[in-house]
């Protein structure tokens, strides 16, 4: 199950028990709450990004033949 997944359901499971003690959520406010969304978003796109890199470096990279030295051989 995905982290992401759990994370959401045990906030789902706090809420709801906070609102059956009626105690009132430590959580910060909605603007805290909107910069950690924003800074989400950028490591998902920066990972993307660098992943999407890696991908068009190793395709234009040339293929190099890989030799043996003369004399070596290989356990197995």
């Amino acid at each position: 199950m995905s982290t992401g997944l759990i994370s959401l359901g045990a906030g789902v499971l706090i809420g709801l028990i906070y609102a059956l003690l009626k105690v009132r959520s430590p959580a910060p406010p909605a603007v805290a709450l909107v910069g950690l969304l924003g800074m989400l978003a950028g490591e998902q796109i920066i990972s993307a990004f660098l992943s999407h890199d890696e991908v068009r470096t190793s395709q234009a990279a040339p293929a190099q033949a890989t030799t043996q030295a003369p004399g070596y051989t290989r356990a197995g």
